[in-house]
């Protein structure tokens, strides 16, 4: 899918406000790690993630949502009675229903004519957003769209804690939970807009997705808890990128060494090291956040991008790749031309 008419107008993120270590949830199975023989360290061992954030368990991710969503209208200069859609794509949810994305349309203020709905596809949602969002613009139907995104890990950690604490638990049931673990929290949106109705924003030139859903199995996760196949997903994972990659360079004309900035959506640090490997991605094009951030979910990539733009690596001109794997598993990638 290419766009010829659809930009980015602002991106922005908020962190959430307790940092908790990986020390610190270590700490809380020091007794079942000891009983089944599993080292001291191993969670930042094996994924570099030194800490996550995390708000209290009562912060609701349509708040994270609406707070990263205000400064992002604030940044585009867009009258919110503009926005034609509003998308929020976050895995954690205040309610089954109704759905989170009618509380932040609530909470901005939004008009009754703004649609609002709930996207969910695992890790992918807001890159899926920000392509429904695209389509919307291109063909005419809407000329401002808004994708958000809220995510709070507290209760779904602290429940695998209580958990893994159980006496009967055994190692391979420690193992499958141990992902769990890695999970951040945080907020992201995004304001997208008409091109020529924007004064400098960032052209949006489109994206592909590449479907391996026979893997469906490998990572499944309920609001208490996720079991996860480590090893097999990353495998998978890497397959189905190299994949998407290559769809990508038919689509979107990519070439190695053609782009300028890499965001991740980064699980840990083997993950993002492989991935880069396997892609011949330049390490020094990527920001990396999974050591104080963790795995935040769908969140992860715009904030990546928010982050990025925030310490000045994005000038004119900088072509930007975003890329994502989610758990099914799909594997999207798309272009910002900053």
């Amino acid at each position: 899918m290419r766009f010829e008419n659809v930009s980015v107008c602002s991106v922005a993120h908020i962190d959430a406000s307790d940092r908790v270590t990986s020390a610190d949830l270590e700490a809380e199975l020091a007794q079942p790690m000891e009983r089944l023989g599993i080292p001291g360290g191993i969670l930042e061992g094996l994924t570099g993630i030194r800490a996550r954030r995390m708000w209290d368990v009562s912060f609701q991710p349509s708040q994270a949502a609406t707070a990263a969503a205000e400064i992002a209208i604030e940044a585009a200069g867009v009258d919110r009675a503009q926005l034609g859609i509003l998308i929020n794509t976050s895995v954690c949810r205040d309610y089954i229903e109704p759905s989170t994305a009618c509380l932040v349309h609530r909470n901005l203020g939004l008009g009754p004519g703004c649609m609002n709905f709930d996207l969910g596809n695992a890790c992918l949602g807001f890159l899926n957003g920000m392509e429904i969002v695209g389509n919307m613009i291109e063909r005419g139907q809407i000329d401002y769209g808004l994708v958000v995104d809220g995510e709070n890990s507290r209760f779904v950690v602290e429940e695998t804690i209580r958990r893994l604490q159980r006496p009967d638990i055994d190692e391979a049931t420690f193992r499958a939970n141990f992902a769990t673990l890695t999970l951040g929290s945080g907020g992201a949106a995004m304001v997208l807009g008409r091109t020529e109705l924007v004064e400098g924003g960032h052209s949006f030139t489109g994206g592909v997705t590449v479907a391996a859903t026979e893997h469906n199995h490998l990572c499944r996760g309920q609001v208490d808890g996720m079991e996860t196949r480590t090893k097999e997903l990353l495998v998978e994972g890497i397959r189905l990128a190299k994949r998407t990659w290559d769809a990508a360079k038919l689509e979107l004309g990519w070439t190695h060494g053609c782009l300028d900035e890499y965001v991740l959506h980064q699980v840990s640090k083997a993950h993002t090291e492989k991935l880069a490997r396997a892609l011949e991605l330049e390490p020094n094009k990527i920001l990396t956040t999974y050591q104080e951030l963790g795995n935040v979910g769908p969140a992860g990539v715009p904030m990546v991008l928010s982050k990025a733009a925030e310490a000045q690596r994005l000038e004119a001109g900088t072509r930007v790749a975003l890329l994502g794997i989610g758990s099914g598993l799909n594997c999207s990638m798309a272009e910002i031309v900053w």
